[in-house]
C-alpha cells in the first residue's frame, strides 16, 4: 500500500493548491527579481561611501550619502520637499492629462481617417521633431514665465508620443479584425469597443507611458530653467548655494517619483490588458 497522501485526502482542493502554489512561486520570482535590480544601486552606493570615507573625492564636490539622506530628512521636516514637489506634480498632472487626451483625440481621427491624416499627419511630424526645451523662448514670448508656459510645455511632451503610438496602433490592426466587424455589422461605437480599442490598447499604453515620462522630464527641465518652486527649482536653489547635497537630494527625489510613475501606470497597463484579453 502506498504512503503517498493526496491532496483530497488532507481536505485541500486542488485547484486552490495550485493556485496558491502559482502565487508563491509568483513572489520568490518578484523577490528575485527585485533582488537583482537592487545589485548595482547598492554597489554604486558602497562604492560612493567608500570614496567619502577614504576621502578619495572632496566632499565639498561629492558629499556622502550619509549627508544627503540628512538633507532629504531636512526637506522632508521642513515641508520644503513635500511644497515644491506637490506644485510639480500638480504641474504635470495638468499638463500630461491635457497632453495625453488630445493625442488619443489627434492619434485616433489620424488613425481611423485617411483623409484626416493625409491633412494633419505631414505638419505634426515636421512640429513633433522640435524638441519640448525649444518651445520656451517662444511660449514665453506668448504667454510669460508663469503656469501656462510650463503647462504648455509639458503639454507638448505628452502630445507628441501619444499620438504617434495611437496611430501606428491603430494602422496596425490586423485587416482580418475589420473584416469580421464589417460581417457582424458593427457601428462606429461597437467598432471602437470591440476592435479598435482592445486591438491597438498594447501601442497606447505604449503612447501614455512615453508622454508620462517625457511630461516628468519636460517638467524637470522647464522648472531649472524657468521657476521660483518645484522640485527643478530646489535643484537650481542648491547648485546656487553650492550645496551639492541638496542637488544630489533632489536627484534621487526626481528619480524615485519617475520610476513610480511609470510603475503606477504600468499598474495600470496590466488591468487594462486583463481586459483585453476578455473583450477578444
Amino acid at each position: 500500500m502506498s504512503d503517498a497522501i493526496t491532496a483530497n485526502e488532507l481536505g485541500i482542493n486542488p485547484v486552490q493548491a495550485n493556485k496558491g502554489q502559482q502565487w508563491f512561486e509568483s513572489i520568490v520570482n518578484r523577490i528575485g527579481s527585485i533582488s537583482i535590480a537592487l545589485i548595482v544601486p547598492l554597489l554604486v552606493l558602497a562604492i560612493w561611501q567608500l570614496a567619502s570615507q577614504k576621502e578619495w573625492v572632496s566632499p565639498q564636490i561629492l558629499p556622502p550619502p550619509s549627508l544627503v539622506w540628512e538633507t532629504l530628512v531636512g526637506l522632508w521636516d521642513s515641508g520644503d520637499l513635500t511644497l515644491n514637489l506637490g506644485i510639480s506634480i500638480e504641474r504635470v498632472a495638468y499638463g500630461f492629462l491635457v497632453g495625453s487626451i488630445a493625442g488619443l483625440l489627434l492619434g485616433g481621427l489620424m488613425g481611423l481617417s485617411k483623409t484626416v491624416e493625409a491633412y494633419l499627419y505631414p505638419t505634426f511630424k515636421a512640429l513633433s521633431q522640435i524638441p519640448a526645451l525649444g518651445w520656451i523662448p517662444l511660449l514665453i514670448m506668448l504667454v510669460g514665465i508663469g503656469e501656462a508656459m510650463k503647462v504648455l510645455v509639458i503639454t507638448k511632451a505628452a502630445l507628441v508620443p501619444v499620438v504617434i503610438n495611437t496611430h501606428q496602433g491603430i494602422r496596425n490592426i490586423p485587416q482580418q479584425f475589420l473584416e469580421v466587424a464589417k460581417v457582424y455589422r458593427f457601428n462606429t461605437l461597437q467598432l471602437l469597443r470591440k476592435v479598435v480599442i482592445p486591438a491597438a490598447l498594447p501601442s497606447l499604453f505604449n503612447g501614455l507611458r512615453y508622454g508620462l515620462t517625457h511630461s516628468w522630464l519636460a517638467l524637470v527641465t522647464v522648472e531649472l530653467l524657468a521657476s521660483s518652486e518645484g522640485i527643478g527649482f530646489l535643484m537650481v536653489w542648491g547648485r546656487q548655494l553650492f550645496q551639492l547635497d541638496l542637488v544630489l537630494a533632489t536627484v534621487v527625489v526626481i528619480g524615485a517619483v519617475g520610476l513610480v510613475l511609470d510603475q503606477s501606470l504600468q499598474w495600470i497597463e496590466a488591468h487594462f490588458l486583463k481586459w483585453r484579453r476578455v473583450a477578444f
